[in-house]
Order: C-alpha cells, then structure tokens, then sequence
C-alpha cells in the first residue's frame, strides 16, 4: 500500500509542476533533501533483521544499502543487494507477517561462467538474477564485479571474469544487458585498478597511462559503451596518488566526457572520506552513508561557490535512476522467485562452463553405470561459490557423493561424512558462526588418508575420482600457499592413483576451485583434469553431466595457468599493503609468455572436448567451424593479431559434420558456395593458436 501511495505522489508532484521530468522535482525539492537523496540510507540496512542494535527495520532486511526516501514528493528509496553469483539479502526475511526462508539461486561464479565464452549465456544468467531480485523487491544489483584477473592471487578473481580487457568488456556488458532487460539496474565494479584485497581500503595502484588505457580500463569502457549500466562502483583503492572516489580525471573527464557515461556513480561501500571531494570529482550517491556526512555536506554546500549546483547534478542523476527503477513504478515485489527454472539453467550453464584440461587415452566420459570410488573432501561437500558478497543463500547444493549414482566404497564414504561433521569449525567464514547462512562458509579442509579406505573403495570401482577444493572471499587474497597443493591433497592423489594404476582404473581429477592452482608437478598421475571452478548450487549434477558425456564440455580458460607463480610478473610485485607498482605494465597473464621463453602449465583458452573440430579461414576473415568427430559439441573461435586477442565467437551445438560460419561480431550465417577459403586448421588440442595472415578484421 505504501509502495502505491509513492507511486502516486511521485505522478501527482509532476503534475503539479506542470511537467513530469525530473527537473520539475528537483526544484520542488529543499537543500536538505537533496543531501538526503546523495547520501545512503546507512550501515542499517545490511544488518537490518539480525537484532543488531540500531539498525532497525528495512524493507529488504540483509539488502547491501539503500537510498533515503522522500516522503513528501513521493520519492520512493531504492533496494540494493549484492549479487555476482545470484541474490544475496537476510535468509530468514518476513512476509505477511510470517517468516520465511529466502532462498536465491547459487549460479557458477563469474570466473567459472567467463569460461563458457558465450556471451548468450551471460546474458540469460544475468536476466535470472534480475529476475530474483525483483521478487525480493530489489532495485539494483551490485554486479558484475569486472577488475582484470592481474595475479591468480587476488582473492575475488572467482567474481571476475578474464585476465584479458576485450573478453571481460564483452562478458561483462552481457551480463549488464541480461539484468537490466527486466528492468533492474546493474552497478559494474570496481571503478578502477581494484586487483587485490590486500590494502584495499587504501593501497595506491601505480599504473602507466599506457597500460591503465589499454589494460585496466578498457573492459569498463567496453561494458559501457556496450551495455549502459545504471550505475558504475568507484573503488576504494587509489590510483596513481589519488583516490579513485576523488578523482575528477577518472569519474569525470574519463569516464563521463571520453566515454559519455549518464548514469550514477556511487562509492563503495566505504567509511567516511572527504564527501564533499568524492562529489566533485563525479561521485552521485555516497554508500552506505551516514548522518555525519549529510552534515558535512549541508555545511559544505551551503556557503560555498556552485555548492548548489554541484548538489543539484548529483541529485538530478540519483532521480533519474530512481524513475527507472520497479519501486518508482508501483510493482510488488512477490518473494517467489523461479528456483526450479533457474535451478536448471545453472546446471546448463555450469555444465557449458567447465574446462577439460587434460584427457589422456579418453578416460573421459565414463559410462553413466561406471562404478566410481569417490575421494577428497569437496567431493561431498562441494565448494559452491564464494564467501562475503559473492555468497548465495540457496536451497540446497548437490554434491557430486550426491549426483554419481554408482559411488562404492561404504567405508570411505562413511569416513569422509564424519570428517565432515567433526569438522564443522573449520567451516567458518570469517568466525562468523552465526551468520553462515549470510556469508558462507569456508572449504573442508582434506582428510588424511588411510590404505585400507583406499583399497576397499578400489577394490570394486571402475573409476577412481579425486576432488580438490579451494574457496576465496572478500576481503582477502590467497596466499602462495594455497597456490600449492597440501601435503594431505599430495598423498591422496599419489596413494590413489599407485593404487588404481595397480589395477588398471583410470584416475579422474575434480578441480572445484576458485582460481588457477599447481598442476605440473602431479597432473603425469592423473588421466583426466576436468576443472569446475565453483560451480554453484547444481555443480555436482552438471559435473556429472560433462564427466559422463551428457553433456561435451566446451569450457575454455580465461586465464593463464602459470606452472609456477614466479612464472608471472605480477607475483613479485603483488600484495603490498599500501603500494603496488604495476611494473610488469602489459605483461599480464598470456602477454606475458608471448616472448616464449617460459612454457604456462595451461594456456589461455585452452579447453577440451569430446569431438573434434576444423577452422576453415575464409577470405573475409570469418571461420568456418565443422565438426569433424563423433559427438554434437560446441566450439570457441578466437581472433588474434600480434599475439593479443582481437575477438571471439562461440558456435552452437553441431553435430557430427555440421559446419557453421562465424564472425567477430558473434553472428553466425550460412556457409555459401561462394566462400573462398585461405587457411585451414584442424582443432583437437583447442588450445589458442594465432589465425593464419589476413584472418583478422
């Protein structure tokens, strides 16, 4: 009813001013309202719901901020919640009265669903979480996190998307298109150079202007240019001396006079800095705010030279993304979203998302009725996304003990779930036992092996499977060491493999983790390495859709695995508390291995498949695609010039000898009789391999 009443004020004060646009409002708006609407609603509404004191009731308890209402001319506030891998807000929320838990959907996190290179995809999943947020009665989803993949140490990189500029801008801009296409606002981050978690609040990125262009703002240009978002995150991070939320230079003559950008600008989610500086470089709207900054702001403006003014652009743009929004236009939120629909696409885009890195002899698939002997920690209790923002409060999450129907070895089996039980401590994000469902939980740490687990588990399996598991969160980056693999996850698979060799079982290796780890000194033990990622609530049944053959994987690497993390310049220089020198400049990730004197264990884009494909060149720079093997499968194209990536299209699914033709633009069209081919080759490995001369547009 409330929401209605707003609704209806919001027309009414238009009509009133003789006109319905925005500046008719904001003249009808005082000097203190106006601060109201550029600052946040404040710290309350994250922790609204979970009986902390002062932060009351708000209409989304758990939601990451909001905006102040206007009462009086009808200005509704706006809902935002996090949301990279779905919609996080208070899983217990009230409804009618009653409360209930709210469940959200658990998609493949972002580094998990770049790897799919369909930016269809993307583009449907983010329609998803669109639509999710809107039954919560949500406005604006914080994502897509989009900062370049600089170091495999960065802890949010499972947020991410690529190590390379044009696959992120192209990722990211999709999944800006699929959330907004149901009318709720997209907000990309983090507004700029924010590569590490280490210092965050107030490390200085030092970046060359060259490689700051070409590097670490062009993917935000791309999804802006491509996608127009809402809304834009500025960092907490510095730049080059400079904080980015008080840099005119970034929010304003880059982002709003070189590249046009009209939408709001918000802050992250931050403490105090100087507000008034944070709006005069471009900022809009200050979260999660607080009283004492609408103070400092009335007292700033109020005296002060285009005070008013300044104020005023800031509020027109905060108002005119309050227009677009569901609260504005009267629509109710249902708080019944459409998990089983939603469920099943984050199987199929889980499924299309996972790469085949290694598959020796054709160990992979296995048939459906194998007999699989199932080894490692988040083999039962998989490692579904992220902690902090990036977790989801799902239903459930199916296990890959849960989706393989022919698992033996009830004594090892029984091992591992007491393990689990007795090891719930271990399970904790950040301590924060009570608020698990809200932040997620950490990874299991490996159990320790015993023979005769091993031998009874082998004894009567067809197959041996090892999962490794890895998890990050916010606010934090990995350490060298979680790069490495433990001494408890080397002896599984040393033990495992010796054992199931002895008997002639293939060894299939599980990769459920959130960023690159070491695989060159163990992958000779291993037939196959199908890496998952963090797959989301319905990772154990899409695993088991690729591993069995349901589904042929077509997942491609988005980043550079390094054999070693010495291997990567970046490393040397990564993690420093307050200062990081972007001294490698362009040798990020593959660019830094185009010289050839070091060898990555995986190279970007590297995937692959059950089937074969055949790359024909065709005069005017299109490939066709035929799939030459035994299987329906998809396959990724990639355009190349001087060892960078210049464009990328992915087919659909062919069948055995189905060619189809494709383009940088991502549009497929007919093969004709009069295509002339200039270069052939023959793709089994799928790893990037540069186009032949004059393949390129």
């Amino acid at each position: 009813m409330k929401r209605r009443l707003f609704f209806l004020l919001f027309i009414l004060c238009g009509l009133v001013a003789q006109a319905t646009d925005v500046d008719s409002l904001l003249a009808l708006m005082t000097h203190r309202e106006k601060v109201r609407l550029v600052i946040g609603g404040g710290w309350s509404s994250l922790f609204s719901g979970f009986n902390i004191p002062f932060c009351g009731k708000q209409r989304v308890p758990g939601a990451a901020g909001v905006t102040h209402a206007v009462g009086r001319l009808g200005i509704p506030s706006v809902v935002m919640a996090d949301g990279p891998a779905g919609v996080r807000i208070k899983p217990l929320q009230k409804t009618d009265g009653k409360k209930r838990e709210a469940y959200a959907t658990a998609f493949p996190v972002g580094c998990c669903l770049a790897s799919s290179w369909d930016t269809a995809l993307l583009e449907e999943v983010g329609a998803a979480i669109g639509d999710e947020a809107a039954a919560y009665g949500i406005d604006i989803i914080l994502s897509p996190g989009m900062n370049l993949m600089r170091s495999p140490l960065c802890g949010r990189n499972y947020e991410y998307y690529s190590e390379d500029p044009l696959l992120s801008g192209k990722l990211a801009a999709a999944t800006v298109r699929g959330i907004q296409s149901v009318g709720i606002g997209a907000c990309v981050k983090h507004f700029a150079c924010n590569n590490q978690e280490t210092g965050r609040m107030h490390n200085d990125s030092r970046v060359d202007s060259v490689t700051l262009f070409s590097l670490y703002l062009r993917p935000f240009e791309i999804a802006i240019r491509e996608s127009d978002p809402w809304t834009v995150m500025s960092s907490y991070n510095m730049l080059n001396g400079e904080r980015t939320q008080e840099s005119r230079w970034l929010l304003t003559e880059v982002l709003r006079r070189r590249w046009h950008y009209r939408g709001v600008v918000m802050t992250d989610w931050t403490f105090r800095r100087h507000t008034r500086r944070q709006i005069a470089a471009g900022n809009d709207l200050m979260m999660p705010g607080d009283l004492l900054q609408r103070r400092q702001l009335r007292r700033a403006f109020l005296g002060a030279e285009n005070g008013e003014n300044m104020l005023d652009t800031c509020a027109r743009r905060v108002l005119q993304m309050v227009r677009k929004t569901r609260s504005a236009q009267g629509l109710q939120a249902t708080g019944k979203p459409h998990l089983e629909e939603h469920a099943r696409l984050a199987r199929r885009a889980a499924a299309e998302s996972f790469v085949l890195l290694h598959n020796e002899g054709g160990a992979l698939p296995f048939s459906p009725e194998a007999r699989v002997a199932l080894f490692g920690a988040s083999s039962y209790d998989l490692v579904a996304g992220g902690t902090g923002s990036g977790h989801v409060n799902a239903a459930y999450k199916t296990n890959l003990s849960d989706a393989l129907p022919h698992c033996v070895g009830a004594l090892l089996q029984a091992e591992y779930r007491r393990w689990a039980q007795d090891n719930t401590h271990r399970n904790k994000a950040a301590g924060f036992g009570f608020m698990q469902k809200f932040l997620g939980r950490g990874a299991l740490k490996e159990m320790p092996l015993k023979r005769e687990w091993i031998t009874e588990a082998l004894d009567s399996a067809d197959i041996a499977l090892i999962t490794i598991g890895r998890q990050a969160g916010e606010g934090r980056d990995r350490q060298p060491a979680d790069f490495e693999l433990t001494r408890e996850e080397r002896d599984m698979l040393q033990q495992v493999s010796q054992e199931a060799r002895m008997r002639g079982i293939k060894t299939v290796v599980v990769l459920n983790v959130s960023g690159a780890i070491e695989t060159a000194s163990w992958r000779h033990l291993a037939d196959a390495v199908l890496l998952i990622w963090c797959p989301g609530q319905e990772g154990g049944c899409a695993a088991v859709d690729v591993l069995t053959g349901v589904v042929n994987p077509s997942g491609r690497l988005t980043m550079t695995w390094p054999e070693r993390l010495e291997d990567l310049p970046s490393t040397r220089i990564f993690g420093d508390e307050r200062v990081t020198l972007y001294a490698e400049r362009d040798s990020v990730g593959y660019r830094a291995f185009r010289d050839g004197r070091r060898r990555p264990a995986y190279a970007f884009g590297h995937g692959l498949s059950y089937s074969a494909f055949r790359e024909e060149i065709l005069a005017d720079g299109r490939i066709a695609v035929t799939n030459t093997g035994e299987r329906p499968g998809r396959h990724v194209v990639m355009w190349w010039e001087d060892g960078i990536l210049t464009g990328f299209a992915k087919t659909r699914l062919l069948a055995p000898g189905e060619c189809q033709v494709l383009g940088h633009e991502q549009a497929a069209v007919a093969v004709g009789k009069e295509a002339e081919i200039v270069g052939e080759r023959v793709v089994v490995d799928a790893a990037p391999v540069a186009v032949n001369e004059g393949a390129d547009q």
